[in-house]
């Protein structure tokens, strides 16, 4: 039985457990009042037919390999395998395929004579699973139905139990970044433990490349100049076209334009947030960085370089528009109508309002908007691989290449890399100074909204 129609029989008898509660308590009714809806006590027997059942599934799919890799081992047909290694793996995953089908032809034959053997462990540990979660089907459906009484509190039950499963759903998130967090330390202490921290978070040549080919990581880790093309494009040339635009899209949307046009003008501005970062990065590449070559070289620049720093800022800013003109929109649109038609019944213009009054309260949204969009930038790759280089510039001409620490993430971890060198480790340690800068970020919106939001509450 496949594991796809071994799920499905366990739905299926969970949904005659659930009827069979539902019927149960339906007949408590003649002896009285029931604490709980039969629809509940049905619940509660579906719950303990399925929920073991399916926690021993999960389970047994990950250990059912293991097993039936170890059953293989232990035939005749195994031991002339190669020691462990690289060629003993590749023989018992081609055997492995051609057993389950996702493999036609083998070009070791003793994967062939291997394939029957795994097949037949297959086999044997699919059968035993199936048999045990039914039986696990049953005792747990069975348990439930014979707890059930008129006064049975199934109500409370299942409400403990939805309880669970939403901090369960809670702690996937926080585990998650914990793990996140984890790796990115323990690779970059491996990477630190070869390179000088000081020497990577101050020195200005990054040429990681050399230092494979030298064995000299010394002087070849500085990853100043990424963080200053990262900031460069990101936060600065992004920001200059990401907030006026954004913000004054906001003003005209809540103060200016009618209800006809903000139904229209709105979502198409919030398209651009779902436009494909790779759309950007060809639109950059084929159609902005060119203009913006010609104008260096109109207004004398000759060293304007077809991939700068100006051409993925500017594309970059317009992607980010929607997050700063959103959030600002919301944010004016929720400040009281009472403010700003007192700042008008005591003789302030429009423009005065919205300047003194209606910005300030709610600076809030924005500035929450603007480290959101910031992050956004900071984080984007698309653009900046496609459109700004891949050269490690300390320059402050937007019309030179450079790049940025996603950038260089990429090009570390493209291709057969091996992960003991410190050239493929570095880009752990880019993403940890990645992930800091965005949690600082995160940290400075978070006080600043705190801060201006009790003024204005």
């Amino acid at each position: 039985m496949t594991p796809l129609a071994l799920l499905l029989l366990m739905l299926a008898l969970a949904l005659i457990a659930w009827i069979a509660g539902r019927a149960r308590a339906q007949s408590f009714r003649v002896a009285g009042r029931l604490h709980s809806l039969p629809a509940q006590h049905g619940w509660y027997v579906a719950l303990w037919a399925l929920g073991p059942a399916l926690a021993f599934f999960l389970i047994w799919q990950s250990v059912a390999p293991m097993l039936t890799t170890g059953a293989v081992l232990a035939t005749s047909e195994a031991a002339q395998l190669p020691a462990v290694g690289m060629d003993r793996a590749a023989i018992l995953a081609e055997a492995r395929g051609l057993a389950d089908g996702s493999v036609t032809a083998a070009f070791n034959p003793m994967s062939q004579r291997l394939a029957p053997a795994y097949a037949a462990a297959q086999r044997h540990y699919a059968a035993i699973g199936a048999v045990l979660a039914l039986l696990l089907v049953a005792a747990g459906g069975s348990f439930a139905w014979m707890r059930l009484r008129p006064d049975f509190r199934a109500r409370t039950r299942i409400e403990r139990a939805v309880m669970v499963a939403l901090i369960g759903a809670s702690l996937i998130a926080v585990l998650t970044t914990v793990g996140i967090v984890a790796s990115l330390l323990f690779e970059s202490l491996r990477f630190f433990s070869s390179v000088s921290p000081l020497a990577f978070l101050t020195g200005l040549s990054w040429s990681p490349q050399a230092a494979a080919l030298s064995g000299d990581n010394s002087h070849a880790f500085g990853a100043v100049p990424l963080f200053w093309g990262t900031m460069f494009i990101g936060a600065i040339i992004a920001m200059i076209v990401a907030i006026p635009l954004g913000l004054m899209s906001a003003v005209y949307l809540t103060q200016y334009a009618r209800a006809s046009t903000r139904r229209w003008v709105k979502p198409a501005l919030e398209m651009l947030a779902g436009v494909p970062t790779v759309v950007y990065g060809y639109f950059a590449a084929l159609t902005v960085a060119p203009r913006v070559r010609d104008l260096g070289h109109a207004l004398g620049i000759t060293s304007a370089s077809s991939e700068s720093a100006l051409a993925a800022g500017l594309v970059m800013g317009v992607m980010i528009i929607p997050f700063v003109s959103s959030m600002a929109d919301d944010s004016i649109a929720a400040v009281p109508a009472a403010m700003k038609d007192g700042s008008l019944a005591l003789g302030a213009t429009p423009s005065e309002t919205i300047r003194r009054v209606l910005l300030p309260a709610a600076l809030p949204g924005i500035v929450g908007g603007v480290m959101l969009a910031v992050s956004r930038a900071i984080g984007e790759t698309m653009i900046v691989v496609m459109a700004a280089g891949l050269s490690a510039n300390m320059t402050a001409n937007p019309f030179a290449s450079v790049t940025t620490v996603t950038a260089q993430i990429v090009q570390l971890l493209t291709g057969d890399q091996e992960f003991d060198s410190p050239k493929t480790l570095a880009a752990f340690a880019l993403g940890l100074v990645l992930f800091a800068v965005t949690l600082v970020l995160n940290i400075v919106a978070l006080r600043v909204v705190k801060r201006y939001r009790e003024a204005y509450d």
